[in-house]
């Protein structure tokens, strides 16, 4: 038996992969897809708090130094600059999915993870101590848990009978990889269907191509011949497109699972939720999704935390995807430049270079507004811890935060007098939770600050989850740390 079997090897299954592994859990990926690079660029980027959980498991450089780092959050017409936000990435992250892929794949294959590529899931069947993974090809796995990591179109979600609730498609688009016979315009334009344009690759010749269709197209594979005819719907030419690397059709239908999780079954990235990508959202969802399931059902496969654990992964990540769900489609309205659009458009322009609605909205695309309900307390609370720097008793420079967070594990991080947690002086044992919660001795000078908020008073002590995500703050005193430590690690 394999503790877990993820079922899909995109960015946020090889993501929650790659936290399993951290732990020690026997973790598999099982892909229908043959090996082999992309062949289309897919997503393209994303934003501050996914680099920022990509920095806390210290992967994060590979990424910045593939793509290019810019103000990548758009509303509408606007460019909401962050650089002014408390973060050390104050910015998004433009590179295709096709470049993350192989860093990922280089990441979990370090880490020992398994990915059985041509290995297509067609359904399964749960009881209480696992799940029997049924293949194509006839035979069956059998895991302690089923991810579905499978996409909007996920087997796993439709075999658990996890409805799907959502909105219907209203517009859809085309994306291709093509070339051209006649250099077509360069940039992005708008009208009254929605969004067109053109934008050179890499390799100096190949396209990528992105148009609103007239009409809502079907759900059939698109042809080279539907692109041209889209294409002369808008420019009155097809520019000569030929020999097609790929083509597609998305669609601004919006979904969401009624529940992440039916047993020793749960949901991740797309298969949670999908959504028109204006905004760019989708991937960072995946990624965050995963950095948030991935400890917890390590401590329950680990026998460390009760199986209920798992029920906060729904709680805490399913109303952090709708409020982006619900972005989206209001990001899909401005994309129209019909005179009743394009008013909207102008009046939330003329909003953006207001700094409160700037901020707002930023921090919400951009995922630093996040803040979990664990009830009422300091503000960091529920919220990303700061990366801020340390010093370490005994250690020589500079020591940040994200750096104590790359195994996985939560932090129990004093600020007040060293030692002060050791076993005979706190009342209790940390020491019983060491499997789980790292303790740290340090100093901070630097300024608290969160986004939204901004300048906090500097707690004595902060637990913080192994996601980056603050479950407990001292303001003097050590009330409520004991339960902090039980509710989120497990009896000891």
């Amino acid at each position: 038996m394999t503790d877990v079997i993820v079922v899909g090897s995109g960015p946020a299954g090889m993501m929650l992969a790659g936290e399993l592994a951290l732990w020690g859990v026997d973790v598999a990926i099982l892909e229908r897809r043959d090996a082999g690079h992309l062949p289309e660029s897919r997503a393209g980027g994303f934003h501050s708090r996914t680099i920022e959980v990509l920095d806390q498991r210290g992967i994060a450089e590979p990424f910045l130094a593939a793509g290019k780092t810019g103000q990548t959050a758009r509303f509408g017409n606007s460019v909401l600059d962050i650089s002014d936000f408390p973060t050390r990435h104050p910015y998004g992250l433009g590179l295709w999915q096709r470049q993350m892929q192989p860093i990922l794949e280089g990441w979990i294959h370090d880490l020992g993870v398994p990915a059985h590529r041509g290995t297509e899931v067609v359904g399964f069947v749960q009881d209480q101590a696992g799940v029997d993974v049924e293949l194509a090809e006839g035979a069956s796995l059998r895991a302690r848990f089923l991810i579905g990591a499978d996409g909007g179109r996920s087997v796993v979600r439709k075999a658990a009978g996890i409805d799907f609730p959502g909105w219907e498609a209203t517009r859809s688009n085309l994306i291709a990889e093509v070339e051209v016979s006649e250099e077509p315009p360069s940039g992005m334009r708008q009208d009254e269907t929605g969004v067109h344009g053109f934008a050179l690759l890499e390799d100096g010749h190949t396209y990528r191509v992105v148009t609103t269709e007239r009409h809502l197209g079907s759900g059939d594979a698109p042809s080279l011949l539907d692109l041209s005819d889209a294409l002369k719907a808008v420019y009155g030419s097809d520019f000569g497109v030929h020999s097609p690397t790929s083509i597609s059709r998305f669609t601004d239908a919006t979904r969401q699972a009624a529940t992440y999780r039916s047993g020793k079954v749960l949901l991740v990235g797309d298969a949670a939720h999908i959504h028109y990508p204006a905004g760019g959202q989708g991937i960072g969802l995946g990624l965050q999704d995963a950095v948030n399931l991935g400890w917890k059902l390590a401590q329950v496969v680990k026998g460390m935390s009760a199986d209920s654990l798992l029920d906060t992964y729904h709680a805490e990540r399913h109303p952090v995807a709708a409020r982006a769900l619900q972005h989206s489609m209001a990001q899909t309205v401005l994309q129209r430049q019909d005179p009743r659009s394009a008013a909207l458009g102008q009046t939330i322009a003329d909003l953006m270079v207001m700094d409160e609605p700037r901020k707002h909205v930023a921090a919400l695309i951009h995922g630093l507004d996040i803040t979990y309900d664990l009830g009422a307390g300091h503000p960091l609370l529920g919220r990303r811890m700061p990366d801020l720097d340390l010093s370490i008793a005994g250690v020589e420079g500079v020591s940040r935060v994200y750096a104590h967070l790359r195994d996985a594990r939560a932090v129990l991080l004093n600020l007040a007098e060293p030692g002060r947690f050791d076993v005979g002086r706190s009342g209790f044992d940390v020491g019983a939770w060491a499997q789980q919660v790292r303790l740290v001795d340090a100093r901070c000078t630097a300024t608290w600050e969160l986004p939204l908020i901004g300048k906090v008073e500097p707690p004595t002590a902060v637990l913080i989850r192994p996601d980056g995500y603050v479950c407990w703050v001292g303001e003097g005193t050590d009330q409520g740390l004991v339960e902090a430590l039980t509710r989120w690690f497990g009896r000891p």
